[in-house]
């Protein structure tokens, strides 16, 4: 089975910088499009940003600037530095694998458990 786990939420103040990292374990032969989405409290969740095997990256608007999403194939991990961090930046953030290649097959739309990230003014 492959496992999704995220790990780098906290408590900031506006201004600072986080960075949250994401690693899928198990038997795994590829894994395509990586991304980050966030859900704040009554909100809908939203894409934060993406990046594909080859390292193409897309952002929302309101975090361009200010984030960077990159990943490390070997380590099978995608990472998202966070800087310049603002109040409305504060969500659950979660981890998501668009597909992954295992010996046995293909697995689609992996979620980690969320990672908290709160940012006070």
């Amino acid at each position: 089975q492959v496992q999704v786990v995220e790990s780098g939420g906290g408590l900031v103040q506006a201004g600072e910088s986080l960075t949250l990292s994401c690693s899928a374990s198990g038997s795994i032969f590829s894994i395509n499009t990586m991304g980050w989405y966030r859900q704040a409290p009554g909100k809908r969740r939203e894409l934060v940003a993406t990046i594909t095997r080859s390292g193409s990256t897309t952002y929302l608007d309101s975090v361009k600037g200010r984030f960077t999403i990159s990943r490390d194939n070997v380590k099978r991990t995608v990472y998202l530095q966070m800087n310049s961090l603002k109040p409305e930046d504060t969500a659950v953030y979660y981890c998501n694998v668009e597909s992954v290649v295992t010996a046995t097959r293909k697995e689609y739309g992996l979620w980690g458990q969320g990672t908290q990230v709160t940012v006070s003014s």
